[in-house]
């Protein structure tokens, strides 16, 4: 069963507080309340949003029916996660057997979260060159070309249990249950993320526990992201356009929309589905496919109606394992097309000297060997 979040405020008076709490949130933020978008959230016009897009068609992927033991529904679901995969790396997965409570109670939590006063907020804030906390758009390295959003992110590791005690070191003990429910959501997308590595290594061609296995300790994010309604939101982007450099994306949308996709030169959406989740390739996870399968460049828009919510995991792999691409997939496609690294490597390019776009993974192989070749003077040059 589900574990639930705390109890929301049901009294008249509670009500209105918490309405109030939410008013003063908008205007900290500086959107529904501001008839002006300030300057440094103004994307440049090549980035411009547009709302109306026309719909992304993506396979619709029934897991229960990977699951079966029904060859033809095995290789129905293989053949459409393959083109897919070739073509932009996203797809809906549905029968998953993800309890959709539990996803409903981390909605609930992510309310009370980011209704909170800036300053509680704050006491789990992001630090620069870090991944996990409390971020807005006024926290971090840049100031141009902001995000309208708030995220709150935290660590999942597979092994060993720390999103909860990260929660109630940050926050305090009054938000265990929040932790909980963190983890618990943790816990069955990391499941969740597991069969789907299976079912990609099936569509590649490869032992379906190859990836299961190199995923199964893995070190991973869940990132709950919160987009303010914006009076203008023709001219910003709640998340600016970007790869992620990540394995897997599992994204829970509400039921607003707002993820777009950029394929054959043109931006597409996927509107949210109920129970259903959808699922992208990463950088990482086409560096393991020696590119066979795509990192396809997305985005959120907002809107001036409503505030969108989404809770996203992001499947990583253990820090001391190595991303290599297995030597049955680059024989079938070769030459190899990556360089071998860990994922720590990569994090640490996109949390302190680059900013995830679609060129992402070419800067880091840039920054790899300028780095491999400044340690190699290093150990040549003679000591003093």
């Amino acid at each position: 069963m589900a574990i639930k979040c705390m109890t929301t405020a049901k009294s008249q008076g509670e009500s209105k507080l918490k309405q109030e709490m939410k008013r003063k949130h908008r205007v900290e933020f500086g959107s529904s309340d501001e008839s002006m978008v300030p300057e440094n959230f103004i994307w440049p016009e090549e980035f411009k949003a547009r709302e109306s897009v026309p719909e992304l068609h993506v396979p619709h992927i029934d897991l229960q029916k990977f699951m079966s033991e029904n060859e033809n529904d095995i290789e129905e679901v293989r053949r459409l996660v393959d083109e897919a995969c070739r073509k932009h790396g996203f797809f809906v997965l549905v029968n998953h057997g993800v309890d959709m409570e539990l996803m409903k109670n981390v909605h609930e939590c992510m309310d009370e979260f980011f209704s909170l006063p800036l300053d509680v907020k704050q006491k789990a804030q992001r630090k620069v060159g870090e991944n996990y906390g409390y971020a807005n758009s006024f926290i971090g390295r840049f100031s141009s070309k902001l995000p309208w959003k708030e995220t709150f992110s935290l660590r999942y590791a597979a092994h060993h249990p720390i999103t909860h005690d990260y929660v109630c070191h940050h926050l305090g003990q009054e938000f265990s249950q929040q932790g909980k429910v963190y983890e618990e959501c943790g816990k069955a997308l990391s499941d969740l993320s597991l069969k789907i590595v299976e079912l990609l290594g099936l569509s590649l061609g490869v032992p379906k526990q190859k990836f299961k296995k190199f995923f199964e300790d893995n070190d991973s994010i869940i990132r709950l992201n919160y987009y303010p309604p914006c009076n203008k939101p023709e001219l910003t982007l709640g998340t600016g356009p970007h790869c992620d450099p990540t394995s897997i994306t599992i994204l829970h949308q509400d039921h607003v929309s707002g993820l777009q996709v950029y394929v054959d030169d043109q931006w597409h959406s996927i509107p949210p589905i109920k129970d259903s989740f959808v699922i992208n390739i990463g950088d990482t996870f086409m560096a393991l496919t020696n590119g066979v399968y795509k990192s396809c460049f997305h985005r959120a828009v907002v809107n001036c109606r409503e505030a969108r919510k989404s809770i996203v995991f992001f499947l990583c792999p253990a820090g001391d394992k190595v991303v290599r691409a297995p030597d049955e997939i680059v024989d079938k496609n070769p030459p190899r097309k990556f360089p071998d690294y860990t994922w720590p490597m990569l994090l640490e390019l996109t949390q302190k000297f680059y900013r995830s776009d679609s060129n992402t993974f070419k800067a880091f192989t840039t920054w790899l060997q300028h780095k491999k070749l400044a340690t190699a003077a290093s150990s040549l040059a003679p000591s003093l």
